[in-house]
C-alpha cells in the first residue's frame, strides 16, 4: 500500500514539472507583454532578463507552502487517504485547465486555479464527512477555511477595477506630459520620470518581490519597514541623477526602465507564485513521510495534524523549479501565444482583431461614447484643442513591429508594480495576472488605441479574458470536486484512471495545438506586412498575401463544391453537414483576411493604393460570393437529403457531372494561373468560363422544360437541382471576376 501511495507522490511531482512549464507559459504575459509589445530590446534579451528574474525569485523563495497545507482545509480533520485524494485531484485538474487556457491563448490565474481546486475537493469531502457524522457536531467551520478563497474573490473584483482606472489615469497624465513625440521633451523631465519609475520598481521588489525570500529574516523585514522612507528617498535621489546622466550619454532611459520592470515582475512572480505550482506535491510529500513514520499502515485512520505546521522547502527543490521555469520561458510557444493576446488587445495601431463583437461590448461602447461626448461639450474649445494636440498619434514613435511605444510600456510596468506593492502592504491579495493585464488595457484606452473601429473588438476581448478568470474558478471547483468523489469511492483503480485520463488529455491537447499552429502558418506573412514601414516592401508582401488568399480560396471552393455535389447525388448527409460547417468557418476566415489586406493597403504608396483599390475589392467580393454560392447550394441539398426526399434522377446526374467536372478543372487551372501569374492562361480560362455559363444556362432551361412537361420527378428535387445549376453558373461567373481582378491588381495587365 505504501508503494502505491509513493507512486502517487511521484506522479504528483511529474505533474508539478508540467505544471511549472504551463504555469510559466500562462504567467509569462505578466512580465513580458510590455517589453515585447514596445520592442524595448531583442526578444532574446528580454527573455534573458526575465529568466534571470525568474531564477532569482525561485531560488530565493523561502518555500512557505502553507496555503496548500492548511490554507483551505483543516488537516487535523482529514485522514491521509482523504488528503491524497484532494492533492491528486488538484494536480490533475490544474494541469489540464492551465493547458487548455494556454492553448486558447487566454491568460488566467494560477492562484485562482489552485485555491478553487483545493476548495472544490475539500468541500465535497466535507459534505461526505458531515453526512457520515453520527454525532451531528461536525460542521463546515471545523473542516473548511473559506477565508482564503473569499479574499481571492474580493481581490479579483478589486484589482480589476483599480488597475484599469489607475492605468487609464496615469497613462493619460503621462501622455499629456510627454505626448507621442516624446524625444524633444526629455531634456530635463526624463531624469525625474526615470527616478520615480526606478524607485517604484525598487520599492516593489522590496515590498512584494523579496518579502518572503529566504534571506529576509524578521530582523531584515523590521529594518526595511522602519527605514522605508529613507530607502525610498535615497533611491529616488540616486536614480534621478543616474537616469539624467544616462540620458546625456544618449542611453534610452525608457528601455532601461522597461527592462528593470520586467526583471522585478519576473522575480516577484517566481518568488511568490511558486506555491501555485509545487505547493501541493511538496505538501503531499510531507504528508507521505509523516504517514510512513507514524501512520501504522492505516491511511484511512491516520489524521494529518502535521500539516498544520509550516513547511520549509529544501534549496534543491527551489533551484530545480527555477531551472524548469527558465527553460519553459525560453522554449514555450504557448507563452508567445498568451503574450500575443495581451499585446494585440493593447496595441496602438490597427491590426487583426482576435475577437469578434458582442452585445455587451456594443452597449458599453455606445453608452461610453454618448457620455464622453456630453462631457466634451462642457470643456472649452481651446482646452480641447490643446489636449488633442498632445494626443496626436501621427507623431507616435514606434520601433519596427512594436505594438505601442516605450512611454506606455514604462507606465505599464511601474504602475503594475506599485499597485501590487500597495495591495500587499494593505494585505489585499492582488494577482499579478489581473493587475498587469488590466493596467495594459487601461493605458491602451488612455492612449486612444481603442478607436471607434476597434473598441468593440478590444472590449469583447477584455471581457472574454476577465470571464475566463471566473470560468477558471468555477471549472476548477467543479472538476476537482468531481474527481475527488470518483477517487474517494473508486480507490486506487479510480486514481489510476484519473492519472491515465490526465495524460491522455495533455497529449491530445498538444497534438491539437501543433495542428492549429500549422493551420495558421500564414500569420508570419501578415506580421511582416503589419510591421514593415517600407512602402515598396509592403506592396510586395501585400501582393503575395492577396495571391495566396485568392488561390487558397479557390482551392477551398474546389474541395467543398465537390463534396457538396457528391453528397447530394450520393445522399451523404455527413458530407453535406461537414461542408456547410466548413463554409461557415471559411466565411469568418475570409473576413479576417480581408481586414488584414485592408490594413496592408494603408501601408503602400497612396497613388498605388488608389489604383489597386477597385481591383482588390472586386477580387475579395468575388471570393466571398463563391462562398455564398456554396452556402446557398449546401443548405437546400442538406435539407432535401435530411428529409429523405427523392434522389436526383439519373438523367440529371449524367448531364450535370460533365459540366461540374469541367468547372472543377477550370477552377484548378485558375488557382495555378494566379500562383504563376500567367495572364494568357487566365484569359483562356475566362473565355471557357463564359462558354460554361451558357451550357449551365441551357441545362437549366432543359430542366424547366421537363418541369412543364411533367417529366422532372417531384417538385422538391427539381427546385434543388435548379438551384444547384444556378449556383454553379454563378461560381463560373465569380471565377471570371477573380481572374480579371487578380491580373489588374498584380499588374499583369494594363
Amino acid at each position: 500500500m505504501e508503494t502505491i501511495y509513493l507512486g502517487i507522490i511521484i506522479f504528483l511531482f511529474v505533474l508539478a514539472i508540467f505544471d511549472l512549464s504551463v504555469g510559466v507559459s500562462n504567467d509569462a504575459v505578466n512580465f513580458l507583454n510590455s517589453a515585447v509589445g514596445a520592442k524595448a530590446a531583442r526578444v532574446k534579451t528580454i527573455i534573458l532578463v526575465a529568466a534571470i528574474g525568474v531564477f532569482c525569485g525561485a531560488a530565493m523563495s523561502n518555500g512557505m507552502m502553507d496555503i496548500a497545507r492548511h490554507g483551505i482545509f483543516r488537516p487535523e480533520q482529514f485522514y491521509f487517504n482523504d488528503i491524497m485524494c484532494i492533492f491528486l485531484a488538484v494536480m490533475v485538474t490544474d494541469v489540464v485547465l492551465l493547458d487548455v487556457f494556454n492553448t486558447l491563448g487566454m491568460p488566467t490565474s494560477t492562484t485562482v486555479s489552485m485555491v478553487f481546486e483545493l476548495l472544490g475537493g475539500t468541500f465535497v469531502l466535507a459534505l461526505l464527512k458531515i453526512a457520515a457524522d453520527e454525532t451531528g457536531m461536525l460542521g463546515f467551520d471545523d473542516l473548511l477555511n473559506t477565508e482564503k478563497a473569499l479574499s481571492v474573490i474580493f481581490g479579483i473584483f478589486l484589482s480589476v477595477a483599480i488597475a484599469f482606472f489607475f492605468g487609464t489615469l496615469v497613462q493619460w497624465l503621462s501622455r499629456i506630459l510627454f505626448t507621442f513625440n516624446y524625444r524633444p521633451r526629455l531634456k530635463w523631465t526624463i531624469g525625474l520620470f526615470g527616478g520615480v519609475a526606478a524607485t517604484a520598481i525598487i520599492y516593489f521588489m522590496l515590498i512584494k518581490g523579496l518579502k518572503d525570500s529566504s534571506f529576509m529574516t524578521p530582523e531584515n523585514k523590521g529594518w526595511v519597514a522602519e527605514n522605508t522612507w529613507m530607502i525610498v528617498s535615497c533611491c529616488f535621489l540616486f536614480f534621478t541623477i543616474l537616469m539624467q546622466i544616462l540620458h546625456w550619454c544618449r542611453v534610452n532611459v525608457f528601455k532601461v526602465i522597461v527592462l528593470m520592470g520586467t526583471f522585478a515582475l519576473a522575480m516577484a512572480f517566481a518568488g511568490n507564485d511558486l506555491v501555485n505550482f509545487i505547493g501541493v506535491p511538496l505538501a503531499g510529500l510531507d504528508a507521505y513521510q509523516d504517514f510512513i513514520a507514524n501512520g501504522a499502515g492505516n491511511p484511512k485512520g491516520f489524521l494529518m495534524e502535521s500539516l498544520n505546521g509550516s513547511a520549509k522547502t529544501p534549496l534543491v527543490f527551489l533551484i530545480g523549479a527555477g531551472v524548469i521555469m527558465v527553460t519553459s520561458l525560453a522554449t514555450s510557444k504557448k507563452a508567445k501565444n498568451v503574450i500575443k493576446t495581451s499585446v494585440n488587445l493593447s496595441r496602438q495601431d490597427e491590426g487583426e482583431e482576435m475577437f469578434g463583437s458582442s452585445a455587451v461590448a456594443r452597449s458599453l461602447v455606445r453608452s461610453t461614447t454618448n457620455g464622453v461626448n456630453a462631457i466634451i461639450h462642457l470643456v472649452p474649445q481651446n482646452v480641447r484643442t490643446w489636449i488633442n494636440n498632445r494626443f496626436n498619434k501621427d507623431e507616435v514613435i514606434l520601433a519596427d513591429g512594436a505594438a505601442f511605444d516605450l512611454v506606455r510600456a514604462s507606465v505599464n510596468l511601474v504602475l503594475a508594480g506599485l499597485l501590487i506593492a500597495l495591495g500587499t502592504s494593505l494585505k489585499l491579495p492582488l494577482s499579478t495576472t489581473y493587475v498587469t493585464f488590466m493596467v495594459a488595457m487601461g493605458t491602451s484606452l488612455a492612449d486612444r488605441a481603442w478607436t471607434r473601429e476597434s473598441a468593440v473588438f478590444r472590449i469583447t476581448g477584455m471581457l472574454s479574458v476577465i470571464g475566463g478568470w471566473f470560468i477558471t474558478a468555477g471549472a476548477a471547483f467543479i472538476l476537482s470536486a468531481l474527481v475527488v468523489v470518483i477517487m474517494y469511492y473508486g480507490g486506487f483503480i479510480a486514481m489510476g484512471c484519473m492519472i491515465a485520463l490526465a495524460v491522455f488529455l495533455l497529449v491530445r491537447s498538444n497534438i491539437a495545438y501543433r495542428k492549429k499552429q500549422q493551420d495558421l502558418a500564414d500569420d508570419d506573412l501578415f506580421k511582416r506586412l503589419q510591421n514593415t514601414r517600407n512602402k515598396e516592401e509592403a506592396w510586395q508582401l501585400l501582393s503575395l498575401h492577396v495571391m495566396q488568399n485568392l488561390s487558397g480560396g479557390i482551392d477551398f471552393v474546389v474541395k467543398n463544391y465537390t463534396r457538396i455535389t457528391n453528397g447530394f447525388m450520393e445522399e451523404n448527409l455527413k458530407h453535406l453537414r461537414k461542408s456547410l460547417s466548413k463554409v461557415e468557418e471559411e466565411r469568418k476566415m475570409h473576413k479576417r483576411l480581408r481586414r488584414r489586406e485592408l490594413i496592408g493597403i494603408r501601408k503602400i504608396d497612396k497613388v498605388l493604393a488608389m489604383e489597386k483599390n477597385t481591383w482588390f475589392h472586386l477580387g475579395s467580393n468575388s471570393s466571398e460570393q463563391m462562398l455564398y454560392c456554396l452556402k446557398r447550394m449546401a443548405e437546400p441539398c442538406l435539407e432535401h437529403v435530411d428529409n429523405h426526399f427523392q434522389p436526383l434522377p439519373e438523367v440529371c446526374v449524367n448531364e450535370f457531372i460533365p459540366l461540374r467536372d469541367t468547372l472543377l478543372v477550370l477552377m484548378t487551372r485558375a488557382e495555378n494561373a494566379i500562383k504563376s501569374g500567367i495572364y494568357g492562361e487566365a484569359d483562356r480560362i475566362r473565355q471557357e468560363c463564359s462558354e460554361l455559363k451558357r451550357e449551365f444556362s441551357q441545362l437549366r432551361q432543359r430542366q424547366f422544360d421537363r418541369v412543364h412537361e411533367g417529366n422532372s420527378g417531384s417538385i422538391e428535387i427539381s427546385l434543388v437541382y435548379l438551384n444547384l445549376l444556378q449556383e454553379s453558373e454563378e461560381l463560373a461567373s465569380s471565377l471570371r471576376h477573380i481572374l480579371r481582378a487578380n491580373d489588374k491588381f498584380q499588374g499583369v495587365t494594363k
